[in-house]
């Protein structure tokens, strides 16, 4: 057979054949031939399939082992179709499919969020000792540190790290502090703390028993308020944290009546009591003095929020007060300083009895060796000065002012030595070294946390679940209270904080995340995820677990896709009915707004996802969309929302974001009872609902905000609440329908209708669909689109279609709606605004420009009262909401530097003037006289969200209820 008229696959590619005889024979031959070749070949092609060969190569290519042979050295290459099957597809690209600056493989992405230790720092004790710890519930306490800003929280974590960790020696031997738990970059730059930040640690107390302490380190800063609120939920106690010098101030305030309505024990920790031997300079009865007085504040604080419940108070004598100087490394009890005193002194006496009588107005006498109330004739100091303070004193005394040997000989009294290298070193690593030798670790707390610190249960109490949890048992069903979310180092997705209550969890554990909305009759908020890890959180590092029992905080990875701020875990499938924990009460409220969009239009997608994150990230921020298009956040203040659009633009988004003027939210309300009955028809003229609204009793929208009542109660005990407290008769304390906006929001709708005028039963079949009108009005007002408050809306007439069909949802829902909107506009609406209280630290010279300040802006002092024992004035104060953009530069402007404060939003105040009175002119530019203040920003609020200038009462009064005003106003006109 001539090759030369075969090609390579051996298909013929010689001449045509003539048709003669003979070559119709040769034709045969070769047909036979090519059948022949054709047969083998697809026998050697199965047998390449089986063996996986591979494409054609190029010509200049090395053959493939594979290759078969055909027609001597002509070589078959099968295709990809051939070799992986019919579905295989096989493309030929002649360009690049995308720009040559894009990796075709994307690395992955480590964002700078945090300071994170490559590897976790040694410890004084093995993981799978805290591993073990962690299945005793009895051992473990879980406490959340909180105090004002700069008062020392961060320090006292860096103590406790310190003292269970082998920190470096660059940390050791640097003056400034590690924060350790000040894990984001922007916090280590700013030295505040923005997040809270949890860590477990394995610490002894006095006895030398060994506790697992889960602690959480809170930001101090009040526009932050809404982490410690996280922290608190998970927490089984609060270590509250005191300055020594600055005493009570806003935050700790805000921090006890927090503790308090969630039940939790409160250990007092002063800390800085250096400051009061170094700064203040003090003598020691004036430094006991100091002390006193701020343990009696926070007392007052409690006694004030818990009405006078005396347990919960707070006493050295206790055991439930601390004192400590993190920066100097020591902190004790009187429980802690008394065992010291034995140990060092080798006196066997009953320790605890010693610490009894070191507190208070109580004297040694030498004379006779005890301690009385009565003073020595010859004079003396208390026994807290003359055995806790004098010996402190003595010891800053001597290492701050003294030669070396006058050091050794100090420090030899205790039983201590140093090496000769620590006096090279300077004063301030001489002092922590010398003191941390002295008081030891931090026994005394720890003692302190694990006494006065139980495990307690604030969520649903009915089913057999609730024992479980009570119990804290590991073979009970599952139950996590998620709290808080923290980004992944990618930022791609969040690891869920929860406390386990009952049962354990361990990797791969399927379960059902029940969100915020979720009630076991309405099962729409919840979904099924799968737990892939389980993490002890470190702070900078991470602990795997291959399970977590009952009675800790862990770190859960792969359940928030359906989580937004908080949620309840339990099983996959549960025979009983679960309750979620209710969500966070907060002791702010995220009153400032600023709108954003992404300067490149075509970036919104990525602009709207890291709106979400952040709405995961910051448990108190809201994101919405307004009705003009426009993305609204709002959040507590102005570094608050500094924070929040750092991480949008750099983390969540990566996109560059514009930014609007800050603005404020608003409310609406009402001052007078509607003027006349309101009334509304539905579209199908077959049903109608005649409302009046008049404002609240004042102090109940507070109450129904901060869960003092709740509409989901019982009739009998809800009206029992409006009789005994608000004075309501019987009849209209059972009439009421709904809280609103949402479950808790400050607005009431009652029925106040007469079986006599109306038939309850036709009523009652769209009550439903007028609650949810009501929501809905109350929601967006109609003056500029603000939620309402303080409104009571009474119903006082219905006519309900008999035919279901005639008073549906669609009917009733907007009538119910136009309704309220007419009854509130017929009552003398009002624009209400959010007033910040502002608390500022300042020298006496300077207060008179801080009223100057306060008064360009609306604002005045409530009060002006010096610190005991410093040179520093509290100036408390009222300041508008809208009025506190730019104040602090204004006040540090004013008095140059020298005061500093700090602002959380404390009340609602109706802005002066009607919004509805069109007599008054604004000019562009120009701003507006007080008594038409409420017309301005009614107006540049309709403007913002690209709403009619003015309020029309066309949309909200139906044609008869317009000709009963027109009525009303001939005969008011025939009257005048």
């Amino acid at each position: 057979m001539d090759d030369s008229l075969y090609d390579e696959f051996g298909n013929y590619i010689g001449p045509e054949l003539s048709g003669s005889e003979e070559e119709d024979e040769e034709e045969v031959e070769e047909d036979e031939d090519m059948a022949e070749a054709e047969a083998l070949a697809n026998a050697r092609m199965d047998m390449i399939q089986n063996a996986g060969a591979q494409n054609f190569p190029d010509d200049d290519e090395e053959p493939i082992e594979n290759a078969v042979v055909l027609h001597e050295d002509k070589k078959y290459y099968p295709s990809a179709e051939e070799v992986y099957g019919a579905e295989t597809e096989t493309l030929v690209m002649e360009e690049d499919a995308q720009p040559l600056e894009v990796p075709i493989i994307a690395p992955v992405k480590q964002k700078k969020l945090e300071v994170l230790e490559r590897a976790p720092l040694p410890t004084y004790y093995s993981n799978e000792f805290l591993a073990g710890l962690m299945t005793n519930p009895e051992l473990v306490r879980n406490v959340a540190i909180v105090g004002h800003l700069h008062h020392g929280k961060t320090l006292v974590m860096d103590m406790f790290v310190e003292q269970t960790h082998e920190v470096r020696h660059e940390w050791r031997d640097n003056e400034r502090p590690m924060r350790f738990t000040d894990t984001r970059l922007d916090e280590q730059e700013r030295a505040i703390s923005l997040k809270m930040v949890p860590m477990s640690l394995v610490m002894e107390g006095s006895s030398g028993k060994s506790y697992l302490l889960n602690l959480i380190d809170t930001p101090g800063h009040i526009n932050f308020n809404d982490e410690v609120s996280a922290a608190l939920r998970l927490a089984d106690g609060m270590l509250l944290v005191v300055d020594a010098a600055e005493g009570v101030m806003v935050v700790t305030e805000k921090a006890v009546k927090q503790a308090i309505m969630e039940g939790l024990p409160i250990c007092l920790l002063i800390s800085k009591v250096d400051r009061l031997i170094t700064e203040l300079k003090l003598p020691p009865a004036d430094a006991y003095h100091k002390l006193r007085h701020t343990i009696e504040e926070v007392n007052a604080l409690i006694t004030t929020y818990s009405g006078g419940n005396e347990e919960l108070l707070v006493s050295p004598t206790r055991g439930n007060v601390g004192f400590s100087s993190a920066q100097s490394g020591w902190s004790f009890t009187l429980q802690s300083f008394s065992k010291l005193y034995c140990e060092v002194y080798g006196v066997h006496m009953d320790a605890a009895e010693f610490a009894r009588r070191l507190w208070g107005d109580v004297y040694y006498h030498s004379d006779t060796r005890t301690f009385r109330k009565k003073a020595p004739e010859r004079g003396g100091e208390r026994s807290f000065v003359q055995f806790i303070l004098e010996p402190l004193y003595k010891i800053y005394a001597q290492v701050l002012g003294e030669h070396d040997s006058g050091v050794k000989e100090m420090l030899g009294t205790f039983g201590v030595q140093l090496k000769p290298s620590a006096f090279k070193k300077d004063v301030k690593p001489l002092l922590k070294e010398a003191c941390t030798r002295i008081f030891g670790t931090a026994t005394g707390l720890v003692d302190m946390m694990v006494k006065h610190v139980e495990r307690t249960y604030t969520g649903p109490q009915t089913g057999d679940i609730v024992d479980h949890m009570k119990a804290c048992n590991p073979r009970g069903p599952l139950v996590i209270h998620i709290a808080k979310l923290f980004p992944k180092t990618d930022v791609s997705a969040f690891d869920a904080l929860g406390r386990i209550l009952s049962g354990t969890v361990k990797p791969g554990d399927r379960v059902r995340v029940l969100g915020e909305a979720y009630t076991p009759e309405d099962e729409e908020d919840s979904a099924v995820a799968e737990v892939t890890k389980v993490w002890v959180y470190q702070a900078r590092y991470r602990i795997p677990l291959t399970k977590a029992l009952a009675g800790n905080w862990v770190l859960l990875e792969g359940l928030d896709a359906t989580i937004t701020k908080t949620a309840t875990i339990v099983p996959e499938y549960l025979d009983e009915d679960v309750h979620i924990f209710r969500p966070l009460q907060f002791q702010t409220q995220a009153v400032v707004k600023i709108a954003v969009e992404p300067l490149n239009p075509s970036e919104l997608p990525k602009m709207v996802e890291g709106l979400r994150k952040i709405n995961k990230s910051y448990p108190l921020a809201v994101t919405k969309v307004e009705e003009s298009g426009e993305h609204a956040i709002l959040g507590t203040g102005e570094i608050y929302l500094d924070s929040l659009m750092k991480d949008l633009r750099e983390l969540y988004a990566e996109v560059e974001v514009k930014v609007a003027d800050p603005v404020v939210a608003f409310c609406e309300t009402v001052v007078e009872t509607s003027s006349l009955r309101c009334f509304a028809e539905t579209p199908n003229k077959r049903n109608k609902l005649t409302m009046i609204a008049e404002p609240l009793e004042k102090g109940l929208a507070e109450d129904i905000e901060s869960g003092a009542v709740d509409i989901s109660w019982p009739r009998r005990r809800l009206g029992e609440f409006f009789t005994t407290r608000y004075d309501w008769d019987v009849l209209a304390a059972r009439s009421v329908w709904a809280f609103g906006p949402q479950r808790a929001g400050p607005n009431i709708l009652m029925d106040d209708t007469l079986p006599t005028d109306v038939d309850k039963s036709l009523l009652s079949a769209v009550r439903d669909s007028v609650v949810q009108g009501f929501q809905w009005g109350t929601r967006e007002g109609p003056l500029c689109d603000e939620p309402i408050r303080n409104v009571k809306f009474k119903i006082l007439g219905a006519e309900i279609a008999p035919e279901p069909l005639a008073r549906g949802g669609g009917q009733i829902i907007p009538t119910a709606r136009r309704v309220c909107y007419s009854a509130f506009l017929m009552a003398t609406p009002r624009l209400v605004e959010p007033v910040y209280y502002v608390e500022i630290q300042t020298p006496a010279d300077c207060i008179t420009a801080i009223y100057a300040v306060l008064g360009k802006r609306r604002g005045h002092v409530t009060a002006d009262v010096p610190k005991p024992g410093t040179p520093i004035f509290i100036v408390k104060a009222f300041l508008p909401v809208i009025e506190s953009f730019g104040f602090e530069t204004d006040l540090r402007y004013h008095t140059q530097g020298q005061a500093f404060c700090l602002s959380v939003f404390d009340h609602w105040q109706i802005v002066p003037g009607d919004p509805l009175d069109r007599s008054v002119e604004l000019r562009p530019l120009e701003p507006a006289p007080v008594n038409a203040l409420a017309r301005e920003l009614m107006v540049k609020t309709r403007r913002r969200k690209g709403m009619s200038e003015d309020v029309s009462i066309h949309k909200f009064f139906d044609d008869p209820m317009l000709i009963e005003l027109a009525r009303q106003d001939a005969d008011l006109e025939k009257f005048v």
